[in-house]
């Protein structure tokens, strides 16, 4: 089977997203699934899953969130779970078919806080490694490494050496080259693709986390659609007791775990997440 890809632009809450597109060739699409990053990461990382949810029939649009990537930074500034929330529905309007929603960590709870305002915004729901009460001490660990960055790097090996010291149990790539994808050179050094202004808003601080999960907690409620929750086995974010909650607070959901994966599962191992992802795909959301 094969599938033909595009660089497609869409429109956010007064913000322009870059995207990419892959559409099934061998059969007519199943269905469209949204693929939405985490923070600090881009649409690439989702490459694989598009390149094989469309191989499976589908058709699958990789997003660049707002202030990450190609996408547009926000002139305010605004960089709320809200404000990603605000761009997700406004790409689910401009569709001629409610999707699936997949997000890992900052994706995925966009796509819960989306889907909760407006439980018939997406007939499906993936959250990837990410739950409405988390670990602190993990999500602690991705503001340092997200902090830490900020100055920039010497090299491209720097900065993967900055991600193999952040996820050790990762197999190292032999050759840094694919993290060009997430950096830009600019004045002799390397910097992460994001707005460094996603640190200052406050209402992503840990001041403010219990609101933010109540906010999660309450979406959750909401949900009637199909709902997977894939973990990281190996996450410092997600506890089995957080994807236990969870459970609790949507009694549909379902769940599965990675083995040998941590909070970043699409780059851990791509190749277990997507079989999980495509069995429940069509199990439960084939049309």
């Amino acid at each position: 089977m094969s599938d033909t890809t595009s660089a497609i632009r869409l429109r956010g809450d007064g913000v322009t997203l870059a995207a990419d597109r892959w559409d099934p060739t061998a059969q007519p699409s199943t269905g469209t699934a949204l693929l939405l990053h985490g923070g600090g990461q881009t649409r690439h990382s989702w490459q694989r899953t598009g390149q094989r949810l469309a191989e499976h029939g589908w058709t699958a649009m990789t997003i660049d969130a707002r202030g990450h990537g190609d996408s547009d930074w926000a002139a305010d500034g605004d960089y709320s779970i809200a404000a990603h929330a605000r761009d997700l529905a406004a790409v689910v309007a401009s569709l001629d078919t409610r999707p699936v929603l997949i997000g890992a960590s900052l994706g995925g709870m966009a796509s819960l806080i989306a889907q909760g305002a407006d439980p018939t915004l997406a007939r499906g729901l993936v959250l990837v490694d990410i739950t409405p009460s988390a670990e602190p001490e993990g999500l602690e660990k991705i503001s340092t490494f997200m902090r830490d960055g900020l100055a920039g790097f010497d090299s491209l090996d720097a900065a993967a050496a900055a991600v193999a010291a952040y996820n050790p149990h990762r197999r190292r790539p032999p050759r840094p080259d694919g993290l060009r994808k997430n950096l830009r050179r600019r004045d002799g050094r390397w910097y992460w693709h994001w707005d460094p202004r996603m640190m200052a808003d406050r209402s992503n601080s840990p001041e403010q986390a219990g609101v933010r999960e109540e906010q999660a907690r309450t979406a959750a409620r909401a949900i009637t659609v199909p709902t997977l929750l894939i973990r990281g086995a190996q996450s410092d974010v997600v506890s089995p007791e957080d994807a236990r909650d969870l459970l609790r607070l949507i009694p549909t959901a379902r769940q599965i775990d990675v083995g040998g994966a941590g909070h970043m599962v699409s780059g851990d191992d791509n190749d277990v997440l997507s079989e999980g992802l495509i069995e429940f795909l069509d199990q439960d959301l084939r049309m």
